[in-house]
């Protein structure tokens, strides 16, 4: 029986995962789609939304993706959320691969109805289904601009730089020995953070910042068209750069948090004489 529930109580959490990542990513793709395909389509083009429509909806994704799986599975959505919290909370590492599995099906079966609800959209905005709109899916290096001399390690650096900001602010908007958001709040604030490096990181490699929400999408979109997804503008292969940047700078920014923050904080204390107890003290 025992053995019972906790294959249930597994389950239940990757279903979350999997629930969480496929909004995130439904609200994520949508808007690139709408924007970059419906947008071209438009008289005169562009009538459809800009990059800071594109931001919002990614924060906006991954608050409501967070409020979804919250309850059963810690709403991680990302892989190097999920390795940071092995290595520095606890998290169990035998988890690790399972979640990480569930949140790239997540997001695999989000792009896939992405993509077949833009499919018009983007055929007609790019009949050969190349670079010009594989940003509807997955990151590229300058988002695809080739004029901006941006290559792998560029990106990789702007990746670990990018998931080392996002882990850092987790940590310390989750750390209930800081000053955590109140009211549930956590999800939108988690959200704003997405929200602010999509507006201040966005240049260099399109902040995939989670290789869930990179590797399901490019893998959709190969299998529906898009024969280049693991390449990048240049024909170099790509994809995995926000697969291992978002990985190395999670841990850097976990890490750092650690390190330059957590261990100064408080430890929890006794409440002192004549307090009420706490409920679960009852």
């Amino acid at each position: 029986m025992a053995e019972r529930r906790k294959r249930s109580a597994m389950l239940g959490e990757l279903s979350a995962e999997f629930t969480g990542t496929m909004i995130l990513i439904l609200f994520g793709c949508g808007v690139v789609a709408q924007v970059v395909a419906g947008g071209a389509l438009t008289d005169p083009p562009g009538g459809l939304g800009d990059h800071d429509s594109i931001a919002w909806a990614w924060g906006l994704g991954v608050t409501l993706g967070v409020y979804v799986a919250a309850r059963l599975s810690g709403a991680h959505l990302n892989p190097a959320v999920t390795l940071s919290l092995a290595a520095f909370k606890g998290f169990p590492w035998s988890k690790v691969a399972p979640y990480a599995l569930a949140q790239t099906a997540g997001a695999f079966v989000a792009a896939l109805l992405v993509r077949w609800n833009y499919s018009e959209a983007l055929a007609k905005a790019d009949p050969g289904h190349t670079v010009k709109t594989q940003t509807v899916f997955s990151t590229l290096p300058a988002n695809g601009n080739s004029t901006l001399p941006v290559h792998e390690w560029g990106a990789f650096r702007d990746q670990v730089i990018g998931t080392a900001i996002l882990l850092l602010l987790i940590m310390a908007i989750t750390d209930m020995l800081n000053t955590p958001p109140g009211a549930n709040l956590a999800p939108f604030v988690i959200g704003l953070v997405v929200v602010a490096i999509g507006m201040a990181f966005g240049t260099n490699a399109g902040y995939a910042i989670n290789p869930a929400r990179d590797l399901g999408p490019r893998l959709a979109s190969f299998i529906t068209g898009y024969g280049g997804a693991w390449r990048d503008q240049y024909g170099n292969l790509y994809f995995w750069v926000p697969i291992l940047g978002p990985l190395v700078g999670g841990l850097l920014g976990a890490g750092l948090y650690k390190g330059l923050i957590s261990k100064f904080l408080p430890a929890a204390e006794p409440e002192p004489p004549g307090r009420v107890p706490a409920t679960e003290d009852r």
